[in-house]
């Protein structure tokens, strides 16, 4: 694989991550949220990842390499939390009133994780890019 396949594959993993860190950002975002009008409260959402082949670079001859990509993002089929409140305005005949089911421990880790891939693919790029450089100063 030469040199530069290493900032395609990377930035499609820093690209992918980036979509991952949006997702949690909006799950928190709605961690307590309640349901809407039509009784349906918001739903934990999760990135699913891609194998994806990156094509080769015009003129070389080394192989394709692998890199990452979102593929969908789906919706958490769990149901939401129930908490008693008769007086809220959200209440169903019973009393209930129904909270998205969004786990702010979960998104907490999924950020944590999210966040130190994001930064390993960086650092990935900035290796990189310094061995290119110092590459180039050897030649001269």
């Amino acid at each position: 694989m030469s040199m530069l396949r290493i900032f395609d594959v990377a930035g499609s993993a820093v690209s992918a991550q980036s979509q991952r860190l949006n997702v949690v950002a909006s799950n928190l975002a709605n961690a307590d949220t309640v349901a809407g009008p039509d009784g349906s409260a918001y739903k934990a959402r999760q990135v699913v990842f891609q194998t994806v082949m990156l094509g080769r670079r015009q003129g070389a001859d080394d192989p394709a390499s692998a890199g990452v990509t979102v593929s969908t993002v789906t919706e958490s089929q769990a149901p939401g939390r129930r908490v008693h409140d008769p007086r809220h305005p959200s209440a169903d005949a019973e009393g209930y009133v129904t909270y998205s089911n969004v786990s702010p421990v979960e998104e907490m880790v999924n950020m944590i994780s999210a966040s130190r891939s994001y930064q390993n693919n960086i650092e990935v790029m900035n290796t990189a890019r310094s061995l290119l450089l110092k590459t180039l100063q050897v030649g001269q």
